[in-house]
C-alpha cells in the first residue's frame, strides 16, 4: 500500500521548518541540502522562478534519497506541478491556490501547499485536498497572530508559513499553532556549516517547543 503523500506530509510537519532555495546549480544545491541535513531540517523546496529547478530536484532526489525531502516551490500551474513530480519533487509548494494542481497533485499522491490569502480560498484547497494552506504572502504583512486568526474558525487546518520568521521570533509563530515553517536565508546563506548551524538552532527551539507542550 502506499502511503506517500500521508508519509511526506508527516515528514514535513516532523521537520517543522524547510528551507526555500533558489540555487542556480545542483553544486550549490547540494552545500545547502548538506547543511539543512546536518542541521536537522531535511527539507527544501527547489523553487520554479528558475527554469532548471527540475533537474536540481532530480539531481537532489538521485544524490541524497530518502535522506533528504525535496520538493518543488513558485508553481503555478498544472503543467509545472506535472513537470516537478515527474522530476522527483516529493511536495508542491505555491504562492497561489489553484485547482488543476491540487487535482495533479492528488492524481500522484503529492503533498500541495497552496497560497491563500482568505478563509474562502483557505477553505477551497483543503477541500480539494492540500496537505497544507501556505499562509502567503499575508504572514509578512500580519506575522504570527495571523495563524491564531485561521485556526480560530478552522482548528484544524495544517499551517504552513514563510516570510517573516526567524530565530528571534519563531517561538511565537509555533504558540500561534503554525506547523511548518519556512526559511529563506537562514538556510540558504553562506557555507554549508552557516546552513546546518543556524538549522540546528531552528531544529532545537522546535523540538524543545513540541516536548514542552
Amino acid at each position: 500500500m502506499n502511503m506517500k503523500k500521508m508519509n511526506v506530509t508527516n515528514r514535513m510537519y516532523e521537520a517543522g521548518a524547510l528551507a526555500i532555495v533558489r540555487a542556480e546549480t545542483l553544486d550549490r544545491a547540494c552545500e545547502i541540502a548538506e547543511g539543512c541535513m546536518k542541521g536537522g531540517v531535511p527539507v527544501m523546496e527547489m523553487s520554479y522562478t528558475l527554469n532548471n529547478a527540475g533537474d536540481i530536484i532530480q539531481g537532489l532526489s538521485e544524490k541524497y534519497g530518502d535522506a533528504l525531502c525535496v520538493g518543488a516551490g513558485t508553481v503555478l500551474d498544472a503543467e509545472t506541478a506535472r513537470h516537478a513530480i515527474l522530476h522527483g519533487a516529493a511536495f508542491i509548494i505555491a504562492p497561489n491556490y489553484n485547482e488543476e494542481v491540487a487535482k495533479m497533485c492528488n492524481r500522484y499522491q503529492i503533498p500541495y501547499a497552496p497560497g491563500c490569502t482568505t478563509i474562502t480560498e483557505c477553505v477551497d484547497a483543503l477541500s480539494s485536498g492540500a496537505a497544507f494552506v501556505k499562509a502567503f504572502p499575508i504572514s509578512d504583512f500580519y506575522g504570527p497572530k495571523l495563524v491564531k486568526v485561521f485556526k480560530t474558525p478552522i482548528p484544524d487546518m495544517p499551517i504552513l508559513a514563510s516570510g517573516g520568521i526567524n530565530l528571534d521570533n519563531l517561538t511565537t509563530w509555533l504558540e500561534n499553532g503554525v506547523d511548518v515553517c519556512g526559511f529563506g536565508g537562514l538556510l540558504t546563506k553562506g557555507s554549508s556549516e552557516d546552513i546546518a548551524a543556524n538549522a540546528a538552532k531552528i531544529h532545537e527551539i522546535i523540538t524543545s517547543f513540541r516536548c514542552g507542550k
